[in-house]
């Protein structure tokens, strides 16, 4: 178990991306509410920073991708609350490392913890409110929650 939380943690993390060491940490700092593509990301950037929530489709025209969306926009104070990253990979034929390394199967979303680590993954659209839940649960988030 502990190699493959390992695996999946490096082949995430050491990504052969457009993005250049600090760009993706920057840009999400620069603007929280961003949508970020898996081709243009290096997660390694956001560990210890932020909860990347990785939706991937093999289509945008996917309706559970556009309901996702869609509740992920009503609750963009939920996100921003909680220092959560949104990606999206709407298109299998890209190959890309996140796509590789997650294996999606159609529509699913992931997410990913501070720590690098995937915490959840789901194959239907969330609320934000469900997500908070868990989020709020997880013990660095009650490390934050504690802080002034």
């Amino acid at each position: 178990m502990l190699n493959r939380i390992f695996a999946v943690f490096f082949g995430i993390t050491i990504l052969s991306s457009s993005a250049t060491a600090g760009e993706t940490l920057a840009a999400w700092q620069a603007n929280p509410s961003r949508i970020f593509s898996t081709s243009d990301v290096d997660l390694s950037d956001m560990v210890w920073v932020a909860r990347p929530l990785v939706i991937f489709a093999n289509s945008p025209l996917d309706p559970t991708f556009k309901e996702q969306m869609a509740l992920l926009q009503e609750g963009l104070d939920v996100i921003l609350e909680r220092d959560v990253m949104i990606v999206v990979d709407t298109n299998p034929k890209l190959k890309t490392a996140l796509r590789e390394n997650l294996r999606p199967k159609g529509f699913v979303w992931v997410l990913i913890g501070k720590d690098g680590n995937v915490k959840l993954r789901k194959p239907f659209a969330w609320d934000m409110r469900e997500l908070s839940r868990v989020i709020d649960k997880m013990p660095m988030r009650q490390q934050e929650i504690k802080k002034p």
